[in-house]
């Protein structure tokens, strides 16, 4: 039954208690998904129409999602409109996939342009793009070669499988011996195998067996990772440069940059997931930047297409990348001249907007305003540029949520990570005056938390 609350948080709030829950008619256990859902919705204002989208989706899609009670129908610049007609600040940003905000004209209309050209070769065969998209993006990186692949994972394992054959053939490091340092707490995706490493229970329960080959430190421990360095079997290290969906955690500053030394004087490739923090989400064109490390290997996804297709990257230099040769390593849609006409408008708009500058700005902003509001139900703001958290104190474990719920309800999205933590990452267009204009809802928003 636990279970069932904590995947519907707001029927505990409905039921009033798990006592009163034990003490319904019917057996809770019993209750339909449907039915479980209606009784949530009370705690919701939602629309007819956004019912019925809800429930035709829970009947037939899978429940390995647990998305805020509101159906989206359009998007532009930083807004999102529902199936009712309701405007909402976006302030997940497709998990920083739309950095460039929603529907940009410019992106949308190579999209367009080239969707009626040519979309898909497979790597059989050459195409005209592929080779300027490689030009442009290595240029602005600083990397000799670049990998294209689609969805975050897939780069994630493409940098993981770099990583060991380099090592095997550059650092000779015995057959099968090769080993990874990653960092507790980590989300780099949702494969068998780059779940093999995480830490997070729900992420691995019943999910094995898991790939060998890792070995898990916490994160921003100097220490630990100099102690893990001294076996001589490491081939990388591969991590976040923020960690992201363990709520925003940001390592201390000079981390990073000591990091990459003890890596480097170990002959120990670096790794950084960029995902998420890279494209001018922290305020730089890659977080690694606040402290001038160049990653051995870097991975790129979600904004490299401004959120109109999955695209991601592995970038990497001739050392490194020209240890795989034709048939080791590939993907039918990496590369794509669609995803490559749409990664270089992408790019472009990013660089031609300086949006990075204006994420620092902003973020500035509201870690700032969120600190005066001084709510004794926020226990700290955290962030780089606009990628932020802020992180709930309050006895009930479905504070965050129902904080979410009511920032809902006044025009605000965002979603809740590990229980207490918001994140807070809108897209990077957003102005000063509707950054005022979202801290307005969230400070208006927290007394929905004045209870015990």
């Amino acid at each position: 039954m636990s279970q069932f609350i904590s995947i519907f948080p707001a029927a505990k709030k409905a039921f009033g208690s798990v006592e009163s829950l034990t003490r319904c008619a019917v057996p809770f256990y019993s209750i339909s998904p449907s039915t479980l859902y209606s009784i949530t919705m009370q705690q919701t204002p939602i629309g007819a129409i956004a019912n019925q989208y809800i429930l035709k989706e829970e009947q037939s899609s899978a429940h390995n999602y647990h998305p805020l009670p509101v159906v989206i129908k359009r998007a532009e610049s930083i807004f999102m409109w529902d199936v009712e007609g309701n405007r909402y600040f976006d302030f997940l940003s497709g998990y920083s996939s739309v950095n460039q905000g929603h529907c940009h004209p410019a992106i949308v209309s190579r999209c367009i342009q080239q969707v009626q050209e040519l979309t898909l070769t497979s790597r059989a065969f050459h195409h005209h793009l592929l080779g300027s998209y490689s030009a442009y993006i290595t240029s602005l990186f600083g990397y000799d070669k670049v990998l294209p692949m689609n969805t975050g994972v897939e780069a994630v394992e493409t940098a993981i499988k770099l990583c060991r054959k380099w090592a095997y053939e550059k650092k000779a490091i015995p057959s099968n011996k090769a080993k990874i340092i990653v960092c507790e707490g980590n989300f780099h995706g949702r494969t068998s195998g780059v779940i093999s490493f995480s830490t997070d229970e729900d992420a691995t329960r019943n999910f094995g067996p898991f790939l060998p080959g890792f070995i898990p430190i916490p994160y921003n421990d100097m220490e630990a990772l100099e102690k893990a360095l001294f076996d001589p079997n490491i081939a990388g290290f591969l991590i976040e440069p923020i960690q992201g969906e363990a709520g925003v955690v940001v390592p201390t500053d000079g981390y990073l940059h000591n990091a990459a030394k003890l890596c480097r004087d170990k002959q120990v490739l670096l790794l950084a997931d960029e995902i998420q923090t890279g494209l001018g989400r922290t305020g730089k064109r890659l977080a690694c930047d606040h402290e001038n490390v160049r990653p051995d290997i870097l991975i790129l996804g979600k904004a490299l297409s401004g959120g109109l297709l999955p695209v991601s990257a592995v970038l990497a230099d001739n050392e490194i990348m020209l240890t795989l040769k034709p048939g080791q390593h590939g993907s039918t849609y990496g590369g794509n001249p669609l995803a490559c006409a749409v990664a270089m408008a992408a790019l472009e708009v990013i660089e031609k907007e300086n949006l990075a500058a204006n994420a620092n700005e902003r973020g500035i902003q509201l870690r700032t305003e969120i600190n005066k509001i001084n709510s004794p139900h926020i226990k700290l703001a955290r962030g780089k540029g606009l990628l932020n958290a802020i992180v709930i104190e309050h006895p009930d474990s479905d504070a965050a949520w129902n904080l979410c719920i009511e920032m809902k309800n006044r025009g605000l999205l965002a979603k809740p990570t590990h229980g207490d933590k918001i994140r807070l990452a809108p897209p990077l267009v957003i102005s000063a005056v509707q950054m005022e204009e979202a801290i307005a809802i969230i400070h208006d928003s927290l007394p929905i938390l004045n209870y015990s």
